[in-house]
């Protein structure tokens, strides 16, 4: 789950850890009023979106004035940002950051992730801020420096202090640098967050180190016992089809291709795309039904399949082991008569109750493709979306 800048930036300031001053708006009066509160001669405009990049899309603004901050309130709320994460659809702005300008001598990159490999929260840092780190590890990727740490002992002011020597921090704020990176460990933690990117952060003029962006990602698993996070959570950033299936754990992923797809086993639904692929599909999700789904839960995620307008046909591939095939058939022959199925339908199943799971979908009277393997399947509905 991703939360906004502003949202992002609070967390931080509840945490000791330095930020700019600021107040979100959702309307040119409210950016005003918001400005008004602000001690300073130069106020920043940026554009509330959950994608990276938005400086380059034209979504944040210097104003020298209050009259500019109108005018710049005006122009980004409503607009449509298109920036590298969003793909060229791009997303509107409905709400704006007002914050205190800052006299940035330098900029940097912190970062906090899981790495995967090591099972290992890791602390990464670069002094080319303000940039895609992603193009810096391309480029220069000596100039990204790591910190592994310790679960048990948590980062150590040591780590800290290396890295921020690493990056070139001057030493006077040596030690102002390793008490933000020790206060963003302890949210990182504290806030089951999987990723948190300051990008930039940055020294001023006046002697701090503060963060002028905040990106927050959550770890879903833990939202449960992160009441406080899940109140954050901005549905009008979010694809409709993927709440709905969040409603009924599924797990969906919206794509921009025209085959739907509705697998069991996130392992199966990964290759099933794959061979959609290769025999020149496109698949339009990525949605795994669990291994003990429901007819219920089945019925819902055929709905959310059909209710992609991009969709041209669906293409079920089950591997019945705890799923049973039966339970699969019985939700697909609910769904597709409740909704009128227009699309051609290929369906593969296996395993158990297989025999079962055949003749209820033969008997249904709809119009199905049955398929006696994943290549099969995969063939057959490329050839019926073609």
């Amino acid at each position: 789950m991703n939360i906004h800048e502003y949202q992002g930036k609070e967390i931080l300031r509840n945490y000791g850890v330095a930020v700019p001053n600021g107040k979100v708006a959702f309307t040119p009066d409210e950016a005003v009023e918001a400005a008004k509160t602000l001690d300073s001669s130069v106020y920043v405009v940026k554009a509330q979106i959950h994608a990276g990049g938005r400086g380059k899309a034209g979504g944040v603004k210097i104003a020298k004035s209050l009259d500019e901050v109108r005018t710049y309130a005006e122009e980004l709320i409503g607009k449509t940002l298109v920036t590298h994460q969003t793909g060229p659809e791009g997303k509107e702005v409905k709400r704006l950051l007002i914050e205190e300008g800052c006299d940035i001598k330098k900029e940097y990159y912190i970062g906090l992730v899981l790495d995967r490999a090591t099972s290992q929260v890791v602390l990464m840092a670069s002094e080319e801020g303000g940039t895609e780190i992603e193009e810096v590890a391309e480029a220069t990727p000596e100039k990204i420096f790591k910190e592994y740490i310790d679960p048990v002992v948590g980062l150590t002011g040591f780590q800290a202090r290396r890295i921020a020597f690493n990056i070139n921090i001057p030493s006077e704020l040596v030690g102002k640098a390793a008490k933000f990176m020790l206060g963003l460990y302890n949210v990182f933690i504290e806030k089951d967050a999987s990723i948190v990117e300051i990008n930039p952060l940055v020294t001023t003029g006046d002697g701090n180190v503060m963060a002028l962006d905040a990106k927050f990602n959550f770890d879903s698993n833990a939202l449960f016992r992160q009441k406080a996070v899940t109140e954050l959570r901005d549905l009008d950033e979010e694809d409709a089809k993927e709440i709905e299936a969040s409603k009924y754990d599924l797990s969906y992923i919206a794509l921009d291709g025209n085959i739907g797809c509705m697998v069991n086993g996130a392992g199966l639904a990964m290759a099933t795309m794959d061979i959609v692929k290769h025999y020149g599909g496109d698949p339009a999700n990525f949605l795994d039904v669990g291994g003990g789904a429901t007819k219920e839960k089945v019925t819902e995620a055929f709905k959310i399949i059909l209710s992609d307008e991009k969709v041209k046909g669906i293409f079920v591939n089950i591997f019945g082991g705890i799923m049973k095939c039966d339970i699969i058939a019985e939700g697909v022959v609910a769904a597709a008569k409740q909704l009128g199925l227009n699309v051609p339908l290929v369906v593969r199943l296996e395993g158990t109750n297989v025999d079962l799971g055949k003749k209820i979908l033969n008997e249904s009277g709809l119009n199905i493709i049955a398929a006696e393997s994943m290549a099969d399947g995969a063939q057959k509905i490329v050839e019926q979306v073609g």
